[in-house]
């Protein structure tokens, strides 16, 4: 029973991300997304109160996913600056997991402009991860690897580097290959603040 309830919630966030992805947030209703996961209203609501609570689930499991590849690709490198350099390589896997979540990132900071509650939600992680990425550069300051920078600073160029290339992506995906641009960028960054080994 567990198992089949897993399946029914799984189907209908596969296809609440493909109808809000092609039609947007607005223009999906609960009807649409229940005839498409082939499920019954009375099923969607056992899994979700809301339409919103369904948005709001697929930001943050994709938001889990980066989290744990860029968690893994700092434990695995010694230094600062090869854990950055080894979080921008890991973008493709990032790019990949979102499927359509990339498009509908812009339907996330639409309806943030709109609800409180999607905006808190929407905005927590970005500060979340400004912060941690200052946390970043200053062990990277202390370890040596880094020159003696704003964290605060840096960390700001960090994000807007990602959401500026990641945006890019969402609007022109055929435009550029996305990752390679972040793996680019963010290691001219890195090149700049770093610590020049004699």
């Amino acid at each position: 029973m567990q198992v089949r309830s897993e399946e029914t919630r799984t189907r209908i966030l596969q296809s609440a991300m493909k109808l809000f992805s092609e039609t947007g947030f607005d223009a999906t209703g609960v009807a649409e997304i229940c005839g498409t996961a082939g499920v019954s209203k009375g099923a969607f609501y056992h899994h979700f109160e809301t339409k919103q609570a369904v948005f709001l689930q697929l930001l943050e499991d994709w938001l889990q996913q980066v989290d744990a590849d860029l968690q893994t690709a700092l434990r695995e490198s010694p230094t600062v600056v090869e854990g950055l350099l080894g979080m921008a390589a890991r973008t493709r896997e990032v790019f990949s997991a979102a499927d359509g979540r990339l498009s509908i990132l812009l339907e996330f900071w639409s309806q943030a402009r709109k609800d409180p509650v999607v905006w808190e939600r929407t905005i927590a992680p970005f500060r979340r991860y400004r912060d941690a990425f200052a946390g970043i550069v200053r062990k990277g300051i202390a370890e040596g690897s880094l020159r003696p920078i704003d964290a605060d600073k840096a960390a700001q160029a960090l994000m807007s580097l990602a959401v500026g290339i990641v945006l890019q992506g969402v609007l022109d995906p055929k435009g550029a290959r996305w990752d390679r641009v972040i793996q680019d960028t963010i290691g001219m960054l890195v090149e700049g603040i770093g610590r020049k080994q004699s």
